[in-house]
């Protein structure tokens, strides 16, 4: 294995078949891995028998850990960067460290591996050859501004949501991107009651305002293809 490396590792979002031995392997020979929560990546490391050292690793103490670690790793150090679920980075803390690390010149290895929102995106049906993913929505400062500028957005768009917010969300698509877009909630990617529903953003307004979601949430919300075609149709004229 490398030495003096950061390796960026996705673990699973839902079925544990979804670890790689790739990222098991990296995770037993590594000197120290950093979990965002250890309580959580402590059962994860049990059930793959990985006995390597944890220490957490997250947004309220990254700012003040990622130089020292990054230091680290320059110095000769193996350590794994792995969040609760899926690929560190992505809605996830991961950012910073990896920043710290190429600005001194520490080696970054990123693993492929499992994140909630590409399977959602695949099988939701939406299309999927151009598409931008906006994670989380603010939740009070510059929500408004944001879902202006996206109802013009072109691509398909990927959101992150939680359970007790998505029906406000979709409250909130269907006010700016207009009730009839399509969209699709996707829950639970990859666990046992994984479902996705398709529908116009209203119908799922309506559907999930009477019907509590449960588990981690994807939104996939199809672009303004009103859009494309006037500037098609100013391009012409």
């Amino acid at each position: 294995m490398t030495e003096g490396c950061l390796f960026i590792v996705p673990t699973p979002v839902g079925n544990l078949e979804d670890m790689t031995f790739r990222a098991i392997k990296v995770l037993k020979d590594v000197d120290l891995i950093l979990a965002e929560d250890t309580r959580n990546s402590g059962n994860l490391l049990k059930h793959f028998e990985i006995s390597t050292p944890m220490k957490s690793h997250h947004k309220f103490n990254e700012h003040e850990t990622a130089p020292k670690i990054a230091q680290r790793i320059l110095d000769g150090e193996k350590i794994a960067l792995i969040s609760d679920a899926g690929t560190p980075g992505i809605s996830d803390p991961g950012f910073l460290l990896v920043r710290e690390c190429r600005k001194i010149g520490a080696e970054v290895v990123c693993l492929p591996g499992p994140t909630a929102f590409v399977p959602a995106l695949v099988a939701s049906g939406i299309p999927c050859d151009k598409f931008v993913f906006e994670g989380f929505l603010p939740p009070k400062k510059g929500r408004a501004t944001r879902l202006a500028n996206l109802a013009l957005e072109q691509r398909t768009i990927i959101f992150y949501e939680s359970p007790k917010r998505l029906s406000r969300t979709l409250k909130d698509l269907s006010q700016y991107f207009g009730p009839s877009r399509q969209a699709a909630v996707c829950r639970e990617i990859s666990k046992l009651h994984e479902s996705i529903k398709l529908s116009s953003l209203n119908d799922l307004f309506n559907y999930y305002s009477e019907n509590q979601a449960k588990g981690e949430i994807v939104i996939i919300v199809d672009g303004n293809h009103e859009s494309s075609k006037n500037i098609d149709h100013k391009q012409e004229v």
